[in-house]
């Protein structure tokens, strides 16, 4: 079988309702500075991921936290490949056409979080709109692999929003949940068309509710972007929004362009906003709220956790 056609950067935004004007990238302000990590732990864990042709979002969405993460052991892996069926022009996921799902992927991933010796786990995935249950058969194969492998290891699913595809993906996930269900909004309402093309803001707030009504004793968590062009009333909105649809734990970062193809970052918000915002969810309920320049969905992951994941 051929390899897939890989688009990126130009390319991977050319078919988007909103065209992206090509920018260069701004200069990041005196509080977001990243730095480079190239450790043995970095080296080692980029080797066993290549050995196993596992794919991590760390590497492929070019997370700044890439250095420290995998300095300390810990990956996010994305699965059912690395090429995405959406064309957001904010990631830097390339888009195409997937291959079919590994059968070999939940046992390759199993066996690289007992050699990792990871404690907590985070599953994410492109978006699969060419399967018939977006993937989630998948999902729930790996986290009984992990699970078989690594009994003690807890397990974070970030899933896509599954549209079109949501009642019978929800039903496969039930039956295998995760420790934690992710699915993040990414931006305010408003922004969608431009920000998540194929995205509904309406129906990833329908996916957290549906979850949290079929498993009810598993935590849900979602995140947003800031940077986009979004207004304060509009972001406090979204808090409120995802109280109502029962979840506990949020996630809030700049959104960092990846290159002059992406969105442009309209703004860089001050440290003191996310430590507004965080103030803010708190207020509102959120048992935990993870809110800062460098913060993404899964960051610090295992650590948002232990507040609501019981042993």
């Amino acid at each position: 079988m051929a390899d897939p056609i890989l688009h990126k950067g130009a390319a991977k935004v050319a078919r988007i309702p909103i065209k992206v004007e090509a920018k260069p990238r701004q200069r990041l302000p005196e509080w977001i500075r990243i730095k480079a990590v190239a450790s043995p732990e970095v080296k080692r864990i980029k080797a066993l991921l290549r050995e196993r042709n596992l794919h991590t979002v760390c590497e492929e969405a070019a997370c700044p936290n890439l250095g420290e993460c995998f300095g300390h052991g810990t990956a996010t892996f994305m699965i059912l490949g690395d090429l995405c069926t959406r064309r957001c022009p904010f990631c830097d996921v390339g888009h195409g056409t997937p291959l079919p799902p590994a059968a070999d992927e939940p046992a390759k991933l199993a066996e690289a979080v007992v050699l990792m010796g990871l404690n907590y786990v985070v599953i994410t995935s492109v978006d699969r709109d060419d399967l018939r249950d977006g993937g989630a058969s998948q999902f729930a194969a790996c986290i009984r692999a992990v699970r078989a492998a690594s009994p003690t290891t807890r397990i974070e699913c970030l899933v896509p929003d599954f549209r079109g595809r949501l009642e019978v993906a929800l039903e496969v996930l039930a039956q295998d949940p995760p420790d934690v269900l992710n699915h993040n909004l990414e931006t305010v309402p408003r922004l969608y068309k431009a920000v998540r093309p194929g995205a509904d803001y309406a129906h990833s707030l329908q996916l957290l509710a549906a979850f949290k009504a079929r498993v009810p004793g598993v935590p849900t968590k979602s995140g947003i972007m800031l940077g986009l062009g979004e207004a304060a009333d509009e972001v406090d909105q979204v808090l409120q929004d995802l109280r109502a649809h029962g979840a506990t734990m949020l996630t809030v970062g700049q959104y960092l362009q990846p290159s002059a193809h992406h969105l442009s970052v309209e703004r860089f918000a001050p440290p003191a906003e996310f430590e507004q915002i965080g103030q803010r969810a708190t207020a509102l309920g959120f048992i935990n709220a993870a809110c800062g320049p460098l913060v993404r969905s899964s960051y610090h992951a295992d650590q948002q956790a232990r507040a609501v994941v019981t042993a």
